[in-house]
């Protein structure tokens, strides 16, 4: 047992954790910025979800990665609207509106981005060389 917990395991669980938990912050930095303007938004993962399938569709279609981030902008940016169409517009039920929006991302990625099940991205972003991060 005390072979698995070794230097290079350890380091490699951190760099997984910190490299699948950043998206996590992105949504939860903006969640905290729209609850100080006093928008409850839990419908961010909804968001984040249809922007993923959009930007990785126009990336496969197009087979570019500055138009797939383009679609995820375009496309996650529409349910962001959506939601503030309904809550700020038309005073609908901040939670009933977050939660609607989460559920329909859920479902329509989930219908919507069974054919790309296995299929590679055509081109992705290099690696980006941070100063004392890189060695």
């Amino acid at each position: 047992m005390s072979e698995i917990w070794t230097l290079g395991f350890v380091t490699s669980v951190l760099a997984a954790a910190i490299s699948s938990g950043a998206t996590l912050l992105y949504a939860a930095l903006g969640e905290t910025l729209a609850e100080r303007s006093g928008v409850l938004n839990l419908g961010v993962e909804g968001m984040m979800l249809v922007g993923a399938l959009s930007g990785f569709a126009f990336c496969y279609w197009s087979e570019s990665v500055w138009i797939g981030l383009l679609g995820a902008i375009v496309f996650g940016g529409l349910l962001a609207s959506i939601h503030a169409l309904l809550v700020v517009g038309l005073r609908a039920n901040q939670v009933v509106s977050g939660l609607a929006l989460t559920l329909f991302g859920q479902g329509v990625t989930a219908y919507m981005g069974a054919s790309f099940v296995g299929k590679p991205a055509p081109e992705s972003f290099g690696r980006l060389a941070i100063p004392l991060l890189n060695e």
